[in-house]
């Protein structure tokens, strides 16, 4: 891992369907990595990453469709978030990439990689499954707007500490960067076994496990590495935001996965 430090990045966007998909740009001459959130997220929870890797590697973090800047779409299908990974990287002129994921951006990334195998040259996973069954109806209680900012953080309890990045000041008030209703509806889609998906490529992956996630098993995630060739599994001491809990270890591993590319 590099102590070179990549400058700022370049906040930069795209229309694909009459939608604008945004997106952060961390520069540098080293190899291309796009990186994709999980839900309620946006791209620059990877700002970390790409600090610790340095002019390595190329970052370029997106705001899938509904989060961070990005607009929002009726359509929160496989399909759709696939096709704008794709987009995104045709758009820079990309068409050999390490992708990483977390979450609904690790389903995104594998799905990618079998449905757009000439773009996706590598892949991070972090923390998702072959077989997806989760909730996220917990997020429609969240308050729409607040008056304050202090009010809404008080009005998301316990979940406030886990959304401090997408809070936003509207017109009308404080809310978050995206709609509790597209996120629910998201996950429904992304629930259902994605198995054929998992392995329909076969470029090298890591696939990260937080040791005490709820939402990937231990046995699943071996299952998935046993499965699919070319393919190792790292289990780090955090829950399924590994890369935020402990962000050191998680560039650690991730950047010594893609030196040995």
């Amino acid at each position: 891992m590099t102590s070179t430090n990549p400058p700022e990045p370049k906040r930069a966007s795209l229309t694909v369907a009459g939608r604008r998909l945004s997106f952060l740009d961390f520069g540098g001459p080293g190899r291309p990595l796009l990186a994709l959130h999980g839900h309620f997220g946006e791209g620059r929870t990877f700002a970390r990453l790409a600090r610790e890797l340095g002019d390595s590697w190329r970052i370029v973090a997106l705001d899938q469709r509904g989060h961070g800047l990005s607009d929002r779409s009726p359509d929160v299908s496989r399909t759709g978030y696939v096709e704008d990974a794709a987009a995104v990287l045709e758009h820079l002129g990309i068409h050999k990439a390490a992708v990483l994921g977390h979450s609904l951006g690790g389903v995104n990334a594998y799905q990618l990689a079998a449905r757009f195998p000439g773009l996706v040259d590598a892949l991070v996973i972090e923390d998702i499954g072959a077989e997806v069954d989760d909730d996220l109806s917990f997020s429609l209680s969240w308050p729409h707007r607040a008056p304050t900012r202090a009010e809404l953080l008080e009005e998301l309890g316990a979940s406030a500490s886990y959304l401090l990045g997408a809070v936003r000041e509207y017109p009308d008030g404080w809310g978050l960067s995206f709609d509790p209703k597209d996120m629910n509806a998201s996950q429904q889609q992304l629930n259902g076994n994605h198995w054929n998906d998992w392995l329909a490529s076969d470029c090298p992956a890591l696939l990260v496990r937080g040791s005490r996630s709820t939402v990937l098993s231990a046995e699943h995630a071996k299952d998935m590495v046993a499965r699919r060739p070319y393919t190792r599994l790292i289990e780090l001491r955090a829950g399924h935001t590994v890369h935020e809990t402990v962000p050191e270890e998680f560039a650690e591993a991730v950047s010594g996965f893609l030196g040995s590319l």
